[in-house]
């Protein structure tokens, strides 16, 4: 999940920093960088950027949630807001990337050795470690494996905790549409799950 920062009561929320940044406080971006720069960083790694190119694409995030700025809602929550910019900007670097046949998907996948890890491994046998890593590297082939479209519904909603509302915002579509990608998402993986543990 793309942490958020933690807030203490006196902090000012990333809301109020994107509406102090419309009315012209520059300093408002010095303190969202930070603050997001890491969550942003794994939620392009979880898309599939490549790591060589997530530096430059989350750099240029923050570049467009500044040159936009006067498009965020007042008010409008600021994570799926910045996940949206970050997302498309991804995609579009994979298309990049895609047409100019510089890497293949198999390149992509292995470029993001610190993709999400679906299993806890902390206080297993060594034995048992082995078997969860290789269950957890199935399950990440899996996931990257899904059409795009239900790929983006996991993400937002199981790994970044999005509500479907929040998803759709970052999917571009509507709640309902985020809700039946998940469920189809699911069902795949369920099905390929069955077939890597022999069962029928």
């Amino acid at each position: 999940m793309t942490s958020q920062p933690e807030n203490d009561p006196g902090e000012v929320t990333d809301e109020a920093l994107m509406e102090a940044l419309q009315n012209g406080d520059d300093h408002a971006l010095a303190t969202l960088m930070p603050r997001w720069e890491l969550g942003v960083k794994a939620f392009l790694l979880r898309l599939g950027v490549p790591a060589a190119d997530v530096e430059d694409v989350a750099q240029e995030a923050f570049v467009r949630l500044y040159q936009k700025r006067d498009r965020y809602r007042a008010g409008a929550a600021f994570k799926p807001w910045l996940l949206t910019v970050a997302g498309n900007l991804g995609r579009n670097r994979l298309r990049w990337r895609f047409r100019r046949r510089e890497d293949s998907i198999e390149a992509m996948d292995e470029a993001q050795p610190g993709g999400f890890d679906p299993v806890d491994t902390s206080a297993r046998p060594a034995s048992d470690l082995a078997e969860k890593a290789n269950l957890a590297r199935d399950v990440r082939k899996a996931v990257n494996a899904l059409p795009d479209n239900l790929r983006q519904a996991v993400l937002c909603v199981e790994l970044e905790d999005l509500s479907y509302a929040e998803a759709s915002q970052v999917m571009g579509c509507s709640a309902k549409a985020v809700e039946t990608r998940l469920y189809r998402a699911r069902e795949l993986l369920r099905s390929t799950c069955k077939a890597l543990l022999g069962q029928n």
